[in-house]
């Protein structure tokens, strides 16, 4: 870590065109020479509501980094809405964009010699892509989330962003129009446990949001002040030497999996704890996931777990009530960000159990919010979100009708060609074969709209957006671009999901299978250049994460 005390790179005559260029953007001879230099990365971006908030958040920030004697340097880094490209080819970008995000922020730190880091950002891969940077950059980091959106109010009803995804398959064009109106009335992440909430929440647990500030509505004006206190609490952490090595530990992550476990989270949380802790040289593996899904059982009732929103989950005491709801499970005496422990933090949390968050013994579902399965068609796992599997397809089998994209499946439920009794099996859209392991949306929100949701399974390489619910299993890995049992499935094949037992099976004997895998052969990329490619051929498998990781 480098000695912050020492400003000579600023100071010293040869700093001279250093000073220049910033006194040339309006800082004084005395600000560049005594003050630590601050680095706000701002995820802003005007096409969502999750970011369009952002600049107002930053400027609380950086008043927050003036009054402790810093001097804030904000600069852009990049950001896009998930939504926005839900049902198009492009929602591959997104989990590219994690590493994209990472890397920016690395670029302009290293370059700037910043002596710290705010990063502000809310959604999906944007925030993910944060925590990343903040655990290879190594510099003392606060991240400053922007809060979820309040719900919705249609036809006397709450409504959430998701809702609008179920309606477009409706047929009803009124219906649709109007709920359009209707459902992001505020700025924020859309208020589900989708990505962007369950990445917002766990960055409390993984010492990088400050403790009670990550389920903050966005519209709430405590979210401004927490800003503020953000900005002042950085020069505290670099006076400290508190950088996120000494405060993520594989304790940490161990209490951020099964926060994630009991809150119902995103199964792409997966993806990016597993990333971060290559980066920091941490051991964590699926395993670990498929241990603590025996312990931790899911005892939040935000959707798609149950029928409330993160705003009813933070009213309740957002995460640290979580945490203390699963105490006894935790390791409390890690250290947090504001240099205590857990155990004094949870010692003054005071929650009451209601239908928005219940205690450990007495969960809302007997299962936790994700499950890892293994078996002849994932051996190296896959992953499903238990809480959101109904009851009569927690074990099913059925006959495997095969697809290379979630549009054709798509097409397939559109047609009728999908009946109860099958499992869509959706290939070739994992990390490498997609290129960017894309989220089959089109496909798991049809199977909701034709009512098939309770008979029909869907197993795939690709993943799923925190929005999903129903029996689909995500995550197969090996993938089918790496010669992975899921490319050799064959339409009348039968395939068999028991969730409770944490199976995925195709029923073919090892002979059969190697038969099959003898005969198969690698289609060509689907793309062979620009930024997916360079991921293709650098990323890290499913199971170890997925990012452009070649360490």
């Amino acid at each position: 870590m480098k000695d912050v005390n020492d400003r000579s790179y600023w100071s010293a005559p040869n700093g001279a065109h250093r000073r220049v260029m910033y006194k040339g953007s309006g800082f004084s001879d005395k600000d560049i020479k005594t003050k630590f230099h601050v680095g706000i990365a701002n995820a802003f971006m005007e096409g969502s509501p999750g970011a369009a908030h952002l600049r107002t958040i930053t400027e609380s920030i950086k008043q927050g980094v003036w009054e402790a004697g810093g001097m804030p340097v904000e600069f852009g880094i990049p950001c896009t809405c998930g939504n926005v490209s839900n049902g198009a080819e492009e929602l591959k970008y997104e989990l590219v964009g994690r590493d994209i995000v990472s890397m920016s922020i690395e670029f302009v730190a290293n370059v700037h010699h910043f002596d710290a880091l705010i990063l502000v950002a809310s959604c999906d891969n944007i925030i993910a892509g944060t925590y990343l940077a903040a655990a290879r950059l190594d510099l003392p980091t606060l991240v400053v989330t922007g809060g979820p959106m309040m719900p919705g109010v249609y036809k006397g009803k709450k409504v959430l962003a998701p809702d609008v995804d179920v309606a477009i398959l409706s047929g009803d064009d009124k219906d649709l129009s109007d709920m359009e109106e209707c459902v992001c009335p505020s700025f924020g992440a859309c208020s589900v446990m989708g990505t962007a909430n369950t990445m917002q929440i766990l960055g409390e647990c993984l010492n990088l949001v400050l403790p009670g500030t990550g389920t903050i509505p966005a519209a709430d004006l405590i979210k401004l002040r927490s800003a503020r206190d953000a900005g002042r609490y950085i020069v505290d952490l670099i006076n400290k030497g508190l950088t996120p090595s000494k405060l993520i530990t594989k304790e940490t992550l161990l209490n951020t999996i099964m926060v994630d476990m009991a809150i119902g989270g995103s199964t792409n949380a997966v993806l990016h704890i597993l990333a971060i802790a290559r980066d920091l040289d941490i051991n964590i593996t699926l395993d670990d996931f498929d241990r603590l899904s025996e312990e931790i059982k899911c005892i939040c009732g935000v959707r798609p777990s149950g029928p409330y929103n993160v705003v009813d989950l933070h009213n309740v005491g957002g995460v640290p009530a979580v945490m203390k709801m699963i105490e006894n499970k935790l390791h409390k005496d890690v250290p947090t960000l504001l240099g205590n422990s857990w155990n004094d933090i949870l010692e003054n949390t005071i929650v009451e159990s209601s239908d928005v968050l219940r205690t450990l013994d007495n969960p809302l579902h007997k299962e936790a919010g994700l499950k890892v399965l293994k078996g002849n068609l994932a051996p190296k796992g896959a992953i499903i979100r238990p809480s959101g599997v109904y009851e009569e397809m927690k074990h099913f089998r059925g006959v495997a009708k095969v697809y290379s994209n979630d549009f054709e499946a798509l097409e397939a439920i559109q047609s009728g060609k999908i009946v109860p009794g099958d499992v869509i099996v959706i290939r070739y859209e994992g990390c490498k074969g997609a290129p960017g392991m894309k989220e089959v949306m089109l496909s798991t929100d049809a199977l909701v709209a034709y009512g098939l949701e309770q008979s029909v399974g869907l197993v795939t390489d690709a993943r799923f957006s925190g929005f999903n619910y129903g029996a689909i299993v995500g995550h197969v890995c090996p993938e089918a671009y790496d010669g992975g049992p899921i490319a050799l499935v064959e339409d009348g094949d039968m395939i068999v999901v028991d969730v409770n037992n944490g199976v995925v099976e195709i029923e073919l004997t090892d002979e059969e299978l190697e038969e099959r895998h003898n005969r198969w052969v690698r289609p060509e990329p689907k793309v062979k250049k620009g930024v997916l490619a360079v991921y293709a051929s650098t990323c890290r498998t499913a199971d170890e994460g997925g990012a452009m990781q070649t360490w």
